[in-house]
């Protein structure tokens, strides 16, 4: 058996040992953990884990390598990625390079060979927190001043959003859609292609009036990582959009709207990862199994006092996964109903928007 290269060092003092693959490097970032069973590649290119290191739960990952029809963005984000086994030898007829390929290639750190079970109950039991992946040789009390000194930067819409607008239209287009990119997912963008034709993707910072002179039928606004009240500019904007166009969010869009309202938001100990969560519609009485990413939620009393109505709970802890203002024609879920790898119960969700639109479109006529 060789001897362990690569260890991590959380904030309480705890270290688990094991064996590095992708890049060689150390870093600092926040750790949470993933509860998928497929999708390693989704989540690795998924700009909502920018300045995260993930804890896969499902405990063998690379076994089916990267292809290039699989990514959610193009530019690797992910903090680091921490996993129980690693398998270097895909066997997939479509993969081109294999997971520890494409992390070095993006300076991404991963660490396999440690406990990960024990690993998820220390998250699940004192909380997402700071985490610093190093070699094996540094001493603890090193490592332990370093993750002190080293704080989570608060950018992280800002790195990952679009610095100008890029459209991706389709033949027989038969509306306009402008998407807020906070850290938008390429299949969100597929989705919406499907549906409704052209859609033009325009930075997290981008005016009311830059929008609206791009004549938009609808506005989505994407999931992305970070506080969401860090992303301002997103919020003012939204602010003032309510009533002029029919608005749609995901994930951090679906806080930003709650947020534009007058809500609040709180973290999460934990978060939500992963593609098995029930949600209960409220409307239907039905339970959707979904994909969920993200660290904070809407405060549930906050909601009293807006517009918005609460449209779908969590089951597991009653936090809310969905509002709607059906006077403004705007509202939002915290899971993703575009998942891919993932659950498809939640689809109907794109459909709503275009019924929306269409509604508009005929009381406008």
């Amino acid at each position: 058996m060789k001897n362990f290269d690569r260890k991590i060092v959380l904030e309480d003092g705890s270290e688990y040992y094991g064996y590095g693959f992708g890049a060689n490097v150390d870093k600092v970032c926040e750790i949470v953990f993933n509860t998928s069973m497929v999708g390693y590649q989704e989540i690795v290119s998924d700009p909502s884990y920018t300045y995260q290191m993930v804890v896969m739960t499902y405990p063998l990952i690379g076994n089916y390598g990267i292809t290039d029809d699989d990514f959610e963005s193009r530019k690797i984000n992910i903090g680091g990625l921490i996993v129980r086994e690693y398998n270097d030898n895909p066997s997939n007829f479509r993969y081109t390079n294999t997971l520890s390929e494409l992390l070095e290639e993006n300076g991404v750190p991963g660490i396999y060979g440690l406990d990960t079970r024990k690993l998820t109950r220390s998250i699940r039991d004192i909380g997402s927190r700071k985490v610093f992946i190093t070699s094996s040789s540094m001493s603890k009390e090193e490592a332990l001043q370093i993750l002190k000194n080293t704080e989570i930067p608060k950018d992280a819409v800002s790195k990952v959003s679009c610095k100008k607008k890029w459209y991706s239209r389709t033949t027989h287009a038969k509306y306009n859609i402008v998407a807020i990119d906070c850290g938008i997912k390429l299949n969100i963008v597929r989705s919406l292609n499907k549906r409704f034709g052209n859609v033009i993707v325009v930075p997290y910072n981008s005016t009311p009036e830059e929008i609206m002179a791009l004549k938009p039928d609808g506005v989505f606004i994407s999931n992305g990582p970070g506080d969401p009240e860090d992303v301002v500019e997103t919020i003012e904007t939204i602010k003032n959009l309510i009533g002029k166009v029919p608005i749609f969010g995901i994930c951090l869009g679906h806080q930003i709207i709650s947020l534009a309202y007058g809500a609040k938001t709180y973290k999460l100990k934990f978060g939500h990862r992963g593609g098995n969560h029930p949600v209960k519609n409220l409307e239907t009485g039905k339970i959707e199994i979904t994909s969920q990413n993200h660290s904070y939620a809407v405060d549930n009393d906050s909601l009293e006092n807006t517009m918005l109505e609460a449209t779908h709970i969590n089951i597991l802890d009653n936090t809310i996964e969905g509002v709607e203002c059906k006077k403004d024609d705007i509202f939002s879920v915290q899971y993703h109903p575009e998942s891919c790898p993932g659950p498809q119960d939640s689809s109907y969700l794109f459909d709503k928007f275009f019924e929306i639109i269409e509604r508009r479109k005929r009381q406008n006529a």
